[in-house]
């Protein structure tokens, strides 16, 4: 129902926008931008799931692989004790364990081909365990959560962007940007945690976090001793070296378990080609909806008043240049990066407003995009609180990226 209201927001607002453009500036072609925008975010939305279908194929056939060779079993033991917790309506060993732990150690190397078909796999494993087919469980809106607050350990493709629009350290970011993504985690984990009434307290997830946080720091004092060029080296090797090792583990496992991993892959390829189908009306409602936002021009008005705003408080204005790529990440991963890649070209990557446009990029994930093609995958219709806890993470997010960019290179 929330997904409703907000998908028919868009469409509102949009139009509300572009009467209030033709009537105060005589702007008579708004409308037509804005249905050619809906048109070429349909188009849009058919080829990114075109686009997934293969990938789809090919991490949900290794993952059958991994599931009759009993690797995500073994997978879903070792998680148990934190995940147990987390997740307390998924039964111990259940094979929804070691999905949820591949798609987050996916996220947390920035391996968002591997994270999203996995996440997929282990939405279809808790739909399995829901009982009302149509509403989401807890399970799954921890697990949105989660992802939604877009921790991530080594982000990559970002640190690739700087050096690309020709920043003097592309890895400057590396340490803000952790801060900002783990207090994300913090924040939408918490949140989930007093909804469902799970115990804070417990020694088990006192341990998890604490070590999260100490894993982190150890990471960043190693990273400070490299220069950035070894950084991304080393970063791009450890992170699909340890995809590729995973693929062979599952191989290696199917193979002692003596079945034929060629019929197993096959099997779970299409499961991944009809996944991809399934999604291709989500992905449009969802990107024609955001497609109308943006071409209406409601974005470029918030930004303007949120800047005057902030100047008549005695403010300071000049994370307000980079706003739009943290308004734009939960709506529309593609529009974020446009938006990032735009202030770095306009400002300089080296820049504030370039060096806090990066941050709001990794500090959070697409939340709507999440929601659409996640819950789609799974019929889920009434998604109960996920929106607000994904919102939350995003804001402390937005917040933390502020502050650590004003601590670091304010």
């Amino acid at each position: 129902m929330v997904l409703n209201y907000i998908w028919i927001g868009f469409f509102v607002v949009a139009f509300v926008a572009g009467l209030c453009k033709v009537f105060f500036t005589g702007d008579l072609g708004i409308f037509s931008e804005m249905m050619n925008a809906a048109f070429a975010a349909a188009k849009t939305g058919f080829e990114i799931s075109l686009g997934l279908t293969g990938i789809l194929s090919l991490w949900l056939g290794f993952m059958k692989i991994g599931e009759r060779g009993g690797t995500v079993n073994c997978l879903a033991r070792l998680g148990a004790p934190v995940f147990g917790r987390l997740f307390p309506d998924i039964p111990r060993g259940h094979p929804a364990t070691g999905s949820i732990f591949m798609n987050i150690a996916a996220n947390l190397l920035n391996l968002d081909n591997a994270a999203t078909p996995l996440g997929l796999k282990a939405m279809k494993e808790m739909q399995e365990l829901n009982g009302s087919k149509d509403t989401a469980s807890n399970p799954m809106i921890m697990f949105i959560v989660l992802n939604a607050s877009g921790l991530t350990l080594i982000p990559v493709t970002i640190m690739v962007y700087r050096a690309q629009m020709g920043a003097a350290n592309p890895a400057d970011i590396f340490v803000p940007l952790l801060i900002a993504t783990t207090i994300a985690t913090l924040a939408g984990t918490l949140y989930v945690c007093i909804r469902q009434k799970i115990k804070l307290w417990d020694r088990v997830l006192l341990g998890f976090f604490g070590g999260i946080t100490a894993f982190i720091a150890l990471v960043v004092w190693g990273v400070k001793s490299l220069s950035q060029e070894q950084v991304s080296v080393y970063s791009s090797l450890f992170a699909n070296g340890l995809l590729f090792a995973v693929i062979l583990a599952f191989m290696v496992a199917g193979i002692r378990k003596k079945i034929n991993v060629y019929d197993a892959f096959i099997e779970g390829a299409k499961d991944g080609f009809k996944t991809a189908v399934l999604l291709i009306p989500y992905l449009v409602a969802m990107l024609v909806g955001i497609a109308l936002f943006r071409a209406s021009g409601t974005m470029t008005l918030i930004t303007d008043g949120i800047a005057c705003l902030v100047s008549a408080c005695g403010g300071p204005v000049d994370w307000v240049d980079a706003f739009p790529t943290a308004v734009m990440k939960p709506l529309s991963g593609s529009g974020a990066r446009g938006m990032m890649l735009d202030a770095m070209q306009t400002y300089g990557a080296d820049s504030f407003t370039g060096r806090l446009a990066s941050i709001f990029q990794g500090s959070t994930d697409t939340t709507f995009y999440l929601v659409a093609v996640y819950y789609g995958a799974v019929n889920i219709r009434n998604i109960r609180y996920t929106i607000a806890g994904s919102l939350l993470a995003d804001l402390a997010g937005v917040l933390a990226a502020v502050f650590t960019c004003y601590l670091f290179f304010g």
